[in-house]
């Protein structure tokens, strides 16, 4: 489990007041802890100021004589994610292993929070496939007006545009996966930005695909017998979980500031693609005639948003399906390629893209 959140800093770590004493080769900490995610877990990742400030900690659930000091105040009632609990906690001077030098509590516990953003980057896209196998079960079946739904163009519309979010949800998330899997210094760089693009993009379109999906079922879609509800109350979650919006955005801002690295890997990505369709190759030269170089902190949505639509179509591209990356720069990077509410597209071609869920 991993219990960072207190209550009266939230994100801004540094402002936790969990205080750690040394005793012996372990140490004692004291403090409450708003958040503990899977409380069930028999190990605890926390931070706890120390003389030397802020610090990572290993505190088990059971010591040799028994239970460590660790008292469960309450179960979050949460609106999803119910199987999976989460707790406030109290340590009554529980002992801890420390992890890492004193003072750099953040920077260690950060890299379990990097490998746990994938899981946040990943989820969005099994939300999206879990609520369109539903829909298209549904539109298959149901009649109305003399014809199933899934023969009727708005319909089919609706559909193909919701496959498109689904496709380059997954595309980006795994191709996150596949630096993380990599070993060398270029992979792990790349894997720090691009695991952050994803988990970005992919949570701010989650919750309106699911929305749509829920509509294509109509009343139905709101009625508990069908997961339906279930997946609506599930989608908002991952865009929290590891660093919501905004801290997900100045971290790619830090990112590309500290790790030249990362800039240079996310770079060549980006230029992997050029040459396959001229339409990406205009939207990544005004991406970067906009931002030559990083930009204000008030427009790092701004930046990020367009950063991993860009990534994203570079991976669709390169994946040689075209009619999911005709689709997506056509409907995502084209000027006046679309609407602004799903469905509200034109020239895709719809039985390639709902042939997709199957």
């Amino acid at each position: 489990g991993m219990a960072m959140t207190e209550k009266q800093g939230g994100s801004d770590l540094r402002a936790n007041a969990t205080r750690a004493e040394p005793e012996g080769e372990m140490w004692r900490l004291t403090g409450h802890k708003w958040f503990c995610s899977a409380p069930m877990s028999d190990g605890f990742l926390t931070l706890a100021q120390t003389g030397g400030g802020l610090t990572c900690f290993l505190v088990p659930r059971w010591l040799e004589d028994g239970r460590n000091a660790i008292r469960l105040m309450r179960l979050k009632d949460k609106l999803g994610n119910r199987a999976n609990a989460s707790a406030e906690i109290e340590y009554h001077g529980a002992l801890a292993h420390r992890l890492g030098p004193e003072g750099r509590g953040v920077r260690t516990i950060i890299e379990m929070v990097h490998h746990t953003r994938l899981d946040t980057a990943v989820a969005p896209a099994g939300l999206m496939r879990a609520a369109l196998v539903e829909v298209l079960a549904w539109v298959e079946g149901r009649r109305a007006f003399q014809r199933r739904l899934i023969d009727q163009p708005l319909m089919r519309a609706v559909l193909a545009d919701l496959v498109l979010e689904w496709e380059s949800a997954l595309a980006l998330a795994m191709r996150a996966a596949e630096a993380f899997d990599g070993t060398s210094e270029d992979d792990r760089a790349f894997a720090r930005i691009a695991v952050a693009l994803a988990k970005f993009l992919n949570n701010k379109r989650c919750p309106v695909a699911i929305v749509e999906a829920m509509e294509c079922l109509g009343g139905m879609g709101y009625v508990e017998e069908t997961p339906m509800p279930m997946l609506y109350r599930e989608a908002p979650l991952n865009g929290i979980w590891e660093g919501s919006g905004n801290v997900i955005c100045l971290d790619i801002l830090r990112t590309l500031s500290q790790v030249p690295r990362a800039g240079a890997a996310l770079a060549a990505e980006l230029d992997a693609a050029k040459g396959a369709d001229r339409r990406y190759d205009a939207a990544l030269a005004a991406h970067r005639g906009r931002w030559p170089g990083l930009p204000e902190e008030a427009e790092a949505r701004w930046f990020a948003e367009s950063l991993a639509g860009l990534l994203a179509a570079s991976v669709l591209i390169r994946a040689g399906n075209a009619a999911v990356a005709d689709g997506y720069v056509a409907t995502r990077l084209a000027p006046g390629g679309r609407g602004h509410v799903p469905g509200a597209v034109g020239g895709l071609d719809t039985g390639a893209l709902i042939a997709r869920i199957r």
